[in-house]
């Protein structure tokens, strides 16, 4: 990365947690950052300290009016942009460890081999065949992806059919629908990708890289995947109907040297997103051409959490060591 970027460092709200920052999600014109030590703070034009969780907060997802966060004391919390908490479940002696948000108010989470989905309705839970490494919410539809040992599971909450099973070995870590639906990409253990072709099972295998996948984001179009785990931003071809199958990556935006990629945002609205870095910079991208702005310089820890307001219009991150940003564009 060129010192000679042009900089928006100026314009950041530098912000100091002292605590690992887990996820950040915009409520309202206010960003609230999930941390290690089980707490919601909330910064912006509303300001909120918390404490949802006995332990660790482990997984985030919001909905841009609550953040929910799942933790090792076995409790879902959604809290408000003013602080105020609702517990969503409790598993007892079990840790909360995945968390997704869909459709209509609907929220999904696991405690164990277990995975539940919620809705105004009721509720209804499915044992998966090992703890689930990640859930997701298919774009349309009331439908459930679970990533597992072996590969991952297309669940209908509502239907008593058997979850359809797309098989490949392996540990799946994490789940992604591409924004169309055609797609379901799964983070590997091991440094790789895996996706399937929705209409046919079709496997997509995207590998090379250096270290483990943790971040991925879809384009607002869908026509690229983005990625951390090497150097460079890793993007995936994906607007053809073939998706990236036999078609090579493009790289973007190379860290300084010895450094990687370690979190990635897209932008909600335009063909831009955010890169976080191991030396805790942070970058905006323009994908047509790959011209970068610096909004956060080195020196600091991993980045381990970025968010766009809704609009798009400002972008949170946080580090692993708790600091973290706000920036208004």
């Amino acid at each position: 990365m060129s010192q000679e970027l042009p900089s928006l460092v100026k314009k950041v709200r530098p912000l100091d947690f002292g605590a690992h920052i887990v996820g950040a999600h915009f409520i309202g014109a206010s960003c609230a950052f999930a941390t290690g030590e089980g707490e919601v703070l909330i910064a912006g034009e509303h300001e909120a300290h918390v404490k949802p969780h006995a332990g660790t907060i482990l997984n985030a997802a919001g909905d841009g009016e609550r953040i929910f966060t799942a933790g090792d004391d076995g409790r879902l919390v959604a809290t408000d942009i003013e602080g105020e908490m609702e517990v969503i479940a409790e598993a007892r002696n079990k840790w909360i460890d995945q968390v997704a948000l869909g459709p209509d108010g609907a929220v999904a989470w696991s405690a164990g081999r277990s995975v539940f989905a919620g809705t105004k309705k009721g509720e209804r839970c499915w044992e998966a065949p090992s703890t689930p490494g990640g859930i997701a919410f298919a774009p349309k539809g009331f439908r459930l992806a679970i990533a597992h040992y072996n590969g991952a599971s297309l669940w209908f909450p509502s239907a008593d059919a058997r979850p359809e099973f797309l098989e490949w070995k392996g540990s799946h870590l994490g789940a992604r629908f591409s924004p169309d639906g055609r797609f379901l990409v799964t983070l590997m253990q091991e440094p790789a990708l895996h996706g399937w072709r929705l209409s046919d099972s079709q496997h997509m295998r995207m590998s090379g890289y250096p270290s483990r996948v943790r971040s991925i984001d879809f384009t607002h179009d869908g026509d690229w995947l983005a990625t951390s785990g090497a150097q460079e931003v890793v993007l995936w071809p994906f607007r053809t109907r073939d998706g990236p199958m036999g078609k090579p990556p493009r790289m973007i935006a190379p860290a300084a040297k010895e450094q990687k990629v370690t979190c990635v945002s897209c932008h909600p609205k335009q063909p831009a997103m955010a890169a976080g870095y191991s030396d805790g910079a942070v970058l905006l991208i323009r994908l047509e051409d790959g011209a970068e702005i610096l909004v956060s310089a080195a020196g600091g820890s991993p980045v381990s959490a970025l968010a766009w307001r809704g609009d798009g219009m400002a972008l949170a991150f946080g580090t692993e060591s708790g600091k973290a940003g706000l920036l208004a564009l």
